[in-house]
């Protein structure tokens, strides 16, 4: 199942978001890229950031979410990324016409099956010279998504409910190092625990559950499209997430690890 993504409520945490993503092409150190690609771009933003950086570079970003790329091309007034619709397990570099000189995706192979050996074909793509930067979620252990397994468990529909809770998962830097390097290229991977302070004005009542809404909790509200259904099973999710992250003078905390790896094709 693919989820409908919102673009207004993934960008409520925009900065949290973008946060990894600018420690990420930090570590890229390509200088005039020709052709430079986001795998996921999502809504937007970041991708236009990449081309505010590499002013003269043809930039095209990817993604299988209608809705995502609606809000990226809204926000591209001058039509300077060429956005492209297509499932990344199923997409084709070739279609590109030439080889990158930078790929990055931020925050998006976690969704893609079989996806380490796609980034190995992705790296045998690149242009001499190439840059290849990505960064994935390392949370699935963390609460929130240990209590979204916990309350599909108890739930009628669980068989459907525990299907959604699936991902196609992450690996840790070691994982992505070691491919990079079958590639041959050279490897900087590392991990970071970020402490993103949420709503420290006190306005909203479970700022988690707002962060959650956006990205990992969306697959499974698709399943509850009954409206009581689903405030049932919210009611029972963000009342043990409230709990688990519980308000402090400096805000909700949420500890967030990603996993980051940056390969160069020397």
């Amino acid at each position: 199942m693919t989820a409908t993504w919102d673009p207004s409520r993934y960008g409520q945490f925009s900065g949290e978001r973008a946060r990894p993503f600018t420690d990420l092409m930090g570590r890229v150190a390509a200088t005039e890229p020709r052709l430079v690609v986001d795998l996921g771009c999502g809504n937007g933003p970041l991708t236009l950031s990449l081309a505010q950086r590499w002013p003269q570079a043809r930039i095209v970003g990817v993604d299988n979410s209608a809705e995502m790329l609606a809000a990226a091309r809204a926000a591209d007034a001058h039509s300077r990324v060429e956005w492209v619709d297509a499932d990344l397990a199923e997409w084709d570099i070739a279609s590109l016409g030439a080889a990158p000189d930078v790929i990055v995706s931020n925050a998006a192979l976690q969704w893609v099956p079989r996806h380490l050996p796609l980034i190995e074909s992705w790296a045998d793509a690149l242009a001499d010279d190439g840059w290849f930067a990505l960064q994935v979620p390392g949370n699935f252990d963390a609460p929130t998504h240990a209590l979204m397994r916990e309350v599909a468990i108890d739930h009628p529909r669980s068989g459907e409910l525990e299907a959604a809770t699936k991902r196609y998962g992450a690996g840790d830097p070691s994982t992505y190092l070691q491919v990079l390097t079958s590639a041959g290229l050279a490897v900087d991977a590392w991990e970071t625990t970020y402490t993103h302070v949420l709503d420290p004005g006190g306005e909203s009542d479970n700022p988690v559950l707002d962060w959650v809404s956006g990205t990992g909790l969306r697959p499974m509200l698709e399943v509850l499209t009954d409206e009581t259904e689903r405030a049932d099973f919210l009611a029972t999710y963000a009342e043990r997430v409230a709990a688990a992250y519980p308000r402090t003078p400096a805000g909700v905390l949420l500890a967030f690890r990603r996993v980051f790896a940056v390969g160069h094709k020397a």
